[in-house]
């Protein structure tokens, strides 16, 4: 009778994607092979990588390692590229992983991870219990304790990973830097404190990806894919309300000191799409929440919700011009037109601009190997160069994403280009406040 494993079809789905497309063997199953650390360690020795997973009553814990398991009753510690992940039972499809330098060692009671500061995992076969560290706890989000019973303890022999250590390595310091952009994002704070929060206004044709970068955004924030605004691929635009994004950290978090405006489609023609006479008073503060966009028709100081006296907290400190990468090349002359129109008034304003190109279709090989800056062929493609001439953007200030659009799982790589991009738009709009006249 062949075993059969507890690990549900989208964990495993989940765990392929992030070890790039591997097939998972079942090699130990507690209560089928017994819960005896020698068993599990026969079993396990000399396979490769593995993954250990530990199903409890609300969360399934997992340990990825790279290298073999060690043998039992060995003096030293084996060193080990491994990382941590866990699944919670009440959200679908929410996986946290966590890249942490760590020791493995079997002895005939346990199998033991040591960190630094002298803490240490524990999973004990005989007992079946597992002792995971506060400060782990805290890295994958768990809210319950941990040091209690499983149900169930499997190990899965990891097949056909590629570039073994150089794939770990590199997926394991893109976590990391993209653990390390969310927490300056976290503690950002706007220039002098002029204002309380940023506005970054979203500007750009039909279909370009606005509404999709701040589901994108939101998403990173909140550790799960979530689609609060509706997008579409409508040649007419499907935002059709002046929408003001407020981004919190975590479900449950606070507000960020900043937001992202959302707007109606550019169009081609007159009549259609964003009214060019409505981005004075977007740009002003004047235009309130939700407001419902007419393309023949912009606003006016008579609308009942027209904010007459805005405040400098109230306008927008930076504009995002967003395109789609793949048609940047063939924008019409009705367009570029409009575009040219659009800048007029940024520029008139003096509000700082950027560039956002969006639908990339090779995020992984945009960043150089330290996920700080673009390679040099990405920024030599025709498209950045189309967008800088266009819009008199340096490419210094032009950024690649690739949104979240039908995936089901997060990718630290898409992470970075979006919260990079993030990070340069903040820094943009504090220019624009530390330019500001004194008075």
């Amino acid at each position: 009778m062949a075993v059969t494993t507890t690990l549900t079809w989208n964990e495993e789905r989940s765990l392929q994607k992030l070890l790039g497309n591997v097939s998972l063997r079942l090699l130990y199953k507690s209560s089928v092979h017994g819960n005896n650390i020698q068993n599990m360690n026969n079993k396990c020795i000399g396979q490769g990588p593995t993954i250990t997973m530990i199903y409890l009553p609300e969360y399934t814990f997992g340990i990825f390692i790279l290298g073999h398991y060690p043998e039992m009753g060995k003096n030293f510690k084996e060193p080990n590229n491994s990382f941590f992940f866990s699944f919670q039972k009440n959200e679908t499809m929410k996986m946290t992983t966590a890249f942490l330098n760590s020791t493995l060692e079997i002895t005939s009671e346990d199998l033991r991870f040591d960190f630094a500061k002298f803490q240490s995992l524990y999973i004990s076969p005989r007992s079946e219990k597992i002792c995971i560290p506060e400060f782990l706890e805290e890295e994958l989000g768990l809210t319950s304790d941990l040091s209690c019973r499983y149900s169930e303890c499997e190990v899965f022999r990891v097949e056909g990973i590629k570039d073994d250590a150089g794939y770990i390595s590199r997926i394991t310091e893109a976590t990391q830097h993209r653990n390390s952009l969310l927490e300056d994002l976290r503690d950002y704070k706007p220039y002098a404190d002029l204002v309380s929060e940023i506005r970054i206004l979203l500007l750009g044709p039909v279909g370009s990806g606005k509404s999709s970068f701040f589901n994108s955004v939101k998403s990173i924030f909140q550790g799960r894919l979530t689609r609060q605004a509706i997008v579409g691929s409508d040649i007419t635009s499907i935002t059709e309300q002046y929408r003001i994004y407020s981004i919190k950290y975590g479900i449950d978090g606070e507000s960020l000191p900043f937001k992202l405006c959302d707007s109606m489609g550019l169009g081609e023609k007159e009549g259609v799409g964003l009214c060019v006479d409505d981005i004075p008073h977007i740009l002003k503060g004047c235009m309130p929440d939700r407001y419902q966009f007419s393309p023949h028709k912009p606003i006016t100081p008579k609308h009942p919700a027209f904010i007459t006296s805005p405040s400098l907290k109230d306008g927008i400190h930076c504009v995002a011009y967003v395109f789609d990468i793949n048609s940047m090349d063939s924008l019409s002359f009705a367009m570029r037109a409009k575009l040219i129109q659009v800048q007029k008034e940024v520029l008139n304003h003096g509000v700082a601009q950027v560039a956002l190109l969006t639908k990339v279709k090779n995020s992984n090989e945009v960043l150089e190997n330290n996920f700080s800056k673009m390679s040099k062929s990405m920024i030599s493609q025709s498209q950045i160069i189309i967008a800088s001439e266009l819009l008199g953007v340096p490419i210094s200030k032009i950024f690649v994403v690739e949104n979240y659009a039908s995936e089901r799982e997060m990718d630290p790589v898409k992470d970075i280009l979006i919260l990079s991009a993030l990070k340069q738009m903040l820094r943009a709009a504090d220019d624009f406040l530390e330019d500001l006249p004194l008075e």
